[in-house]
């Protein structure tokens, strides 16, 4: 597959403890996107950070190191994205999602072996 010039950027911001079907919820995200053949995704933890209950998780609060930020990042044609946006809907229960533009300069797959 080739992905050049203008496309999408999908961001998924959600806490670690949120779960879709008894699976951590950026995983249950990160197989969706795969089977819908989106070009890329990528998982980030955060160490610390606060959302629409303005309540800070941090690695340095015990009780709330448990539900760090995550945030789960997807680059594909706007289309593609669009298609996935109600996939979504459905899994994310309490978070933030944005989109972007994006230019991709350069995406070359691995061969698989």
């Amino acid at each position: 597959m080739k992905l050049q010039g203008e496309a999408k950027l999908l961001r998924i911001f959600i806490g670690e403890a949120d779960h879709w079907h008894g699976k951590p919820l950026h995983e249950a995200i990160v197989l969706e996107a795969r089977r819908f053949g989106l070009a890329g995704v990528s998982v980030f933890k955060g160490f610390e950070g606060y959302g629409a209950h303005s309540r800070i998780h941090s690695s340095k609060i015990l009780q709330l190191a448990e539900d760090l930020p995550v945030l789960v990042e997807i680059v594909d044609a706007e289309e593609k994205i669009r298609e996935f946006l109600p996939v979504l809907d459905q899994m994310v229960q309490e978070g933030l999602i944005t989109m972007e533009k994006v230019e991709v300069i350069r995406y070359l797959p691995k061969e698989r072996s």
